[in-house]
């Protein structure tokens, strides 16, 4: 049963990926009739909504975009910051989504934020526990450590509607503002549904708390796996 878990996350996490990679890279080749790139829609979408505080910085990296809400900026990496493709186009405007989402209090996004701290606390000493607790057998320990696991699966269901109402955010400013044409939109909202599903295919963005790949579906997995253990051992 190990295996079986081990083996299903794999293949649900390479799957989640092959299909963010495979979208990215076709939408990245259709170049947008404005001719706008991706810093130039970020900062018309950001000032539609009142938004002229909040900069934009070129970051290092492939798709490294993110919007740090502890200093107002999106980032956007150099694909995304330079080009004009319907890639840049929707990757940008769900990164401003995520500024507008902040503005205007959205519940989810700063419900998440709160539980920030709680959340590195979880991640760090969560395996930790677990393992001295194998090697201890203490079963109290091995507790506390899956407890954590949950901690970290809850921030990551608590994220699915960030990211989505983010894409959704985009796709609205996207048609409002005439930014891309009616057959680019097409493609368009086949990337913004990938943009949230690149968030929601891993614990946290790097900025926030850290570079983990685990997605929602193979933090179920891993749980049941750790119970499993757990149910073995006792």
């Amino acid at each position: 049963m190990n295996i079986l878990i081990i083996i299903a996350s794999l293949v649900i996490t390479l799957g989640a990926q092959a299909y963010i990679d495979s979208m990215y890279n076709k939408t990245k080749k259709i170049i947008i009739n404005k001719g706008m790139t991706g810093a130039d829609i970020a900062r018309l979408i950001l000032d539609k909504n009142g938004l002229q505080d909040v900069k934009i910085n070129e970051s290092s990296g492939i798709l490294s975009d993110h919007y740090d809400p502890r200093n107002k900026t999106v980032n956007l990496s150099p694909e995304v910051f330079c080009n004009v493709s319907v890639a840049a186009a929707s990757v940008a405007a769900h990164e401003c989504g995520h500024a507008i989402q902040d503005k205007d209090g959205y519940f989810f996004l700063r419900f998440r934020n709160s539980i920030i701290p709680l959340v590195n606390i979880a991640s760090y000493l969560g395996y930790v526990a677990i393992l001295i607790g194998l090697f201890l057998s203490a079963f109290g320990l091995i507790w506390l450590g899956i407890i954590m696991e949950f901690v970290i699966l809850f921030f990551q269901l608590i994220t699915l509607p960030v990211e989505f109402n983010a894409s959704s955010r985009a796709l609205e400013n996207l048609i409002n503002l005439n930014i891309v044409s009616d057959q680019e939109m097409v493609y368009s909202k086949k990337m913004l549904f990938a943009a949230a599903l690149t968030y929601v295919a891993s614990v946290a963005t790097t900025v926030i708390v850290s570079s983990s790949k685990s997605s929602s579906f193979t933090a179920v997995l891993q749980i049941a796996r750790l119970l499993l253990m757990v149910r073995r051992n006792d």
